[in-house]
């Protein structure tokens, strides 16, 4: 008995010194387990034969619970049967139709529509490979991703008829064939589906169709957001689209949870993690055409969401809607997402509930992911010795100014001090490869380093820079390009905007660098929007810039804008407004320069800017 009650005592003590000095300890337990059991299961799935896909899991979880519901969408609700048997009546249709065949790709036009999902399974089912299109792009964009993926058909909503028309001359001189998910259209050369659809078999397709699909097949095409350019057509094999549909599996989410889809699908967040996360776990899903933060949490009462999406600046518009009585009244239990600022991530809790923030970093055709399992406000991730051991990685030395890798005199890569900011790279093996961009061969070895840590390695280069703390977190700090040099300073432009945020008049901000001749590097310039009814508050956003930020990180000049551009999945493009610059007699929108002599920012006259030029007002 007195063993026991010293063993007791001494177990005790050694928990409270765990928790004490690790105080993560069990969080990184659990995590580390539920990451070897789905690492277990990837291994089995890619050894397995015939090969099982997510669509073989979607095809099981018809035969566990065919009644169960898998899409919510406008008040309308489709079980897991009746999306077998739709796939099935899709596969068939373009099976006759289109003369598809195993491997042949076809490119999907479609908004956040049920049709989608079951559009994509009957491709599955006879083997097609899928590219997600943007339906937000057009004309010139449109036609280079079309023709990124190689597809020789391609698939529309009938609400983007006019875009399909605008491209369709090209389309047709390429032999391609346009179907339309509508019953008329009086466009020659523009396909009519949803009445062959209607009339084909709903009986399944043979798994014969799709008998030579294996692991590293191509699944998909899912294009990176186009903040600097064209899109680029990332490579999305089977194995991938396990590895990302076990992301909500990681975050503790199961198959009794109701998940709700508010970003595109054609996005990695939306389709992976989201659409084939959900299969994966056998869920039910809540399908959103777009956003709304007025009716965003009114959707979760109705449908009992317990886990939600997230992205970009998602999480801030919720918190920018008007304050309600019932704001907690909901069974959210855990979000699940990337890119909120530290700020709207503490006010989301504050005024919605007890939430769990699983903040993620990951690219879609990267090898290297964090998840914040311990929903540390900030943080994207945390470094753990099995997450590294199977998908190796390291920090380097980046050179902002040049925009390469420091390297050393054998002209290998530095690896970054713990607590110093660095470039991401992830080793490139078997376990976590590179596949790169369809038809893009530039880009994608210039996302290849090589000799980082040791003649002859191979890196994926991420383009983000990174910091590790010592408690073994990982903080996001800024992408390659977003962070510029001015007065031999690097100024991180997230760090920037996120101070301008915080002034009275300034809804949002997107911060860039900008040339001025006869200067080195690059000045901050900030386009940002006003809130509703407010005029530039002059002085207070001068006081917040001089209060928060060193003077060479403070944005020299101001331009106002109506709205943000935006990708479609809430990333700010830049590419524009840098080449714009700040001359007045080019821009219409208002513009503003900060003079440190009157401590405000002043409007930004055709004087002032040929001042500047002149170089007869110091910057």
């Amino acid at each position: 008995m007195i063993w026991f009650t010293v063993l007791a005592g001494l177990a005790i003590l050694f928990f409270v010194f765990l928790k004490s000095f690790s105080p993560y300890f069990k969080d990184d337990c659990a995590y580390i387990l539920r990451s070897i059991k789905l690492g277990i299961r990837l291994v089995k799935y890619k050894k397995i034969k015939p090969f099982y896909s997510i669509l073989d899991s979607f095809l099981d979880a018809v035969k566990r619970h065919p009644d169960k519901i898998l899409l919510h969408f406008e008040g309308q609700q489709f079980t897991y049967g009746e999306a077998d048997k739709k796939s099935n009546k899709v596969g068939r249709a373009l099976q006759a139709e289109a003369r598809l065949k195993e491997g042949d790709t076809v490119a999907l036009f479609l908004a956040n529509e049920p049709s989608f999902v079951w559009t994509w399974l009957g491709l599955s089912k006879l083997g097609c490979p899928v590219a997600l299109l943007n339906f937000n792009i057009r004309s010139k964009s449109l036609l280079h991703c079309f023709s990124c993926c190689g597809a020789k058909v391609l698939i529309a909503s009938p609400e983007l008829q006019d875009a399909v028309e605008e491209v369709l001359p090209t389309l047709r001189e390429q032999g391609i064939s346009v179907y339309l998910l509508s019953d008329t259209c009086k466009i020659k050369g523009i396909n009519t589906l949803s009445e062959k659809i209607s009339r084909a078999s709903d009986e399944p397709l043979s798994p014969q169709l799709r008998a030579n699909i294996h692991i590293r097949s191509t699944a998909l095409y899912i294009y990176t957001s186009g903040t600097t350019g064209l899109p680029k057509a990332a490579i999305v094999t089977h194995e991938r689209v396990w590895a990302a549909s076990f992301v909500q599996a990681a975050c503790g989410s199961t198959s009794a949870d109701i998940f709700y889809i508010n970003l595109p699908l054609y996005h990695s967040a939306g389709f992976l993690i989201g659409l084939a996360g959900g299969i994966e776990r056998g869920m039910t899903l809540v399908l959103k055409r777009k956003f709304s933060a007025s009716q965003f949490w009114d959707d979760c009462r109705k449908y009992n969401v317990t886990v939600m999406q997230y992205i970009g600046e998602t999480m801030r518009y919720l918190c920018n809607t008007p304050e309600k009585d019932n704001e907690k009244d909901h069974k959210v239990r855990i979000a699940i997402g990337n890119g909120v600022r530290s700020d709207v991530w503490s006010d989301f809790l504050n005024r919605f509930g007890d939430i769990k923030v699983k903040e993620l970093y990951a690219a879609t055709e990267g090898n290297i992911g964090f998840i914040n399992y311990t929903s540390k406000i900030g943080a994207v991730g945390r470094v753990n010795p099995v997450h590294r051991f199977f998908f190796p990685y390291t920090l380097i030395k980046f050179n902002i100014e040049k925009e390469e890798p420091v390297r050393n005199s054998e002209g290998l890569c530095i690896e970054a001090d713990r607590g110093e900011t660095g470039l991401l790279v992830g080793r490139v093996t078997q376990r976590s490869p590179f596949i790169g961009y369809a038809g893009n061969k530039t880009q994608t070895e210039k996302k290849r380093l090589h000799n980082v840590l040791k003649k002859g390695d191979l890196y994926f280069n991420t383009g983000d820079l990174l910091r590790f703390d010592h408690e073994n977190f990982v903080y996001f700090q800024d992408r390659v390009g977003d962070t510029f040099r001015w007065k031999g300073e690097n100024v991180a432009t997230s760090e920037v905007a996120d101070i301008l945020s915080m002034a009275q008049s300034i809804l949002e901000a997107n911060v860039y660098g900008v040339k001025v001749e006869g200067h080195e590097g690059r000045i901050g310039m900030a386009a940002v929007t006003l809130k509703e009814g407010e005029e530039f508050d002059c002085l207070d956003a001068y006081n917040k810039v001089t209060n928060y930020l060193p003077a060479y990180a403070r944005p020299r000049f101001i331009r106002i804008q109506p709205c943000l551009e935006m990708t479609g999945t809430f990333k700010m493009k830049k590419v524009k407004l840098v080449e714009e610059g700040f001359n007045p007699a080019l821009i219409n929108d208002l513009l503003y320069f900060l003079e440190p002599e009157k401590k405000s920012y002043v409007p930004l006259t055709e004087e002032i800017y040929k001042a500047i030029g002149a170089r007869q007002i110091k910057l």
